[in-house]
């Protein structure tokens, strides 16, 4: 069973409090300095940083892109 909208729209970066955006298996943090993002197991999203994956600037930077985020002006 996919991520329900509702469920995204209340899912946030632990760390940062960051909203976050479902991109393919994993929960991928907004937050332009710390680029995280959480697996999803199971169809259970995992928001534990100690399970979550730092994401080099250029791979977040595409999924910001793919999914039409729009960034602050000094990330």
């Amino acid at each position: 069973m996919p991520i329900s909208k509702e469920l995204l729209e209340i899912l946030a970066c632990p760390q940062t409090k960051a909203s976050v955006v479902l991109d393919g298996n994993w929960l991928v943090s907004t937050d332009p300095k710390t680029r995280r993002r959480y697996p999803i197991k199971d169809d259970i999203p995992v928001m534990l940083i100690e399970e979550s994956e730092e994401m080099g600037e250029a791979e977040w930077l595409g999924v910001m892109e793919r999914h039409h985020i729009e960034l602050p002006s000094d990330s």
